[in-house]
């Protein structure tokens, strides 16, 4: 089966308030939508629109910290984790809510990599049958983040050999921290469990070489999703005509 392409609610159709982008999604095509964080809503209101409009929810981060403070992501900050706990069991409850089956752990800026496998340790096992995934983050649109390296990353997930604890790859982060994204794709894709993308100019929509590594990751694993997450150059919808390239191109 194609890739799911899922869009970022974060990042697309914010032309209108949160919770009407699902509907937004839905009429421009997409089957599945994900998003940074849906904890300033009652996730019944979240549940409805999914129901309402047949949208998958693939992918949300547990509660990142103080993100107004600069904080962002706890599972890597030593003298958080109490904090970190309590955001594990919150996005835990909300996943059951949306049926939600992926959640991503954000490391944090700075951070102690012991803290950092304490804490995936303690999320893999609290969130039993979910997937938790880490990603790695480019250091200029985030700069100090404690996982940026793609391969560190996948060096993480194979050595911490946990079930259910996998790699997001995303495809604009992987291109700014390293270049040659294909080689990786290819290299990494048995630890993957969810996908990534936006164009590498701007981060705007993908074009052709964007789509291109789409079609390499939908061939690697074609039973994930793609998010995404990318800042339209304009209106949203003026900017979808990539989606159905995309979807010819896709086996």
């Amino acid at each position: 089966m194609p890739m799911r392409l899922a869009a970022n609610l974060s990042m697309m159709f914010n032309e209108l308030p949160f919770l009407d982008r699902f509907a937004a999604a839905r009429a421009a095509g997409f089957e599945a939508v994900e998003f940074l964080f849906p904890y300033a809503f009652d996730a019944r209101e979240i549940a409805a629109r999914l129901e309402g409009e047949g949208l998958e929810q693939v992918l949300f981060n547990l509660p990142p910290g103080d993100w107004e403070a600069g904080e962002r992501g706890l599972a890597a900050l030593p003298g958080r984790e109490a904090a970190f706990r309590e955001g594990v069991a919150r996005a835990a409850d909300y996943a059951a809510a949306l049926g939600c089956r992926t959640l991503h752990a954000m490391a944090g800026i700075g951070g102690d990599d012991a803290v950092y496998r304490e804490n995936l340790a303690f999320a893999a096992d609290a969130l039993g049958d979910l997937t938790l995934t880490v990603e790695p983050i480019n250091p200029v649109d985030m700069p100090g983040y404690h996982l940026a390296d793609m391969d560190a990353g996948a060096a993480l997930v194979a050595g911490m050999d946990l079930p259910n604890l996998r790699l997001q790859f995303d495809l604009y982060h992987c291109h700014r921290i390293h270049g040659e994204v294909a080689d990786r794709i290819a290299r990494h894709a048995p630890l993957v469990a969810h996908w990534q993308v936006a164009g590498f100019s701007g981060r705007h929509e993908p074009g052709p070489d964007e789509i291109a590594l789409i079609v390499a990751a939908a061939r690697a694993t074609p039973d994930l999703a793609m998010g995404c997450e990318y800042r339209p150059a304009g209106a949203t919808k003026a900017g979808l005509g990539w989606l159905d390239a995309a979807r010819q191109a896709m086996p």
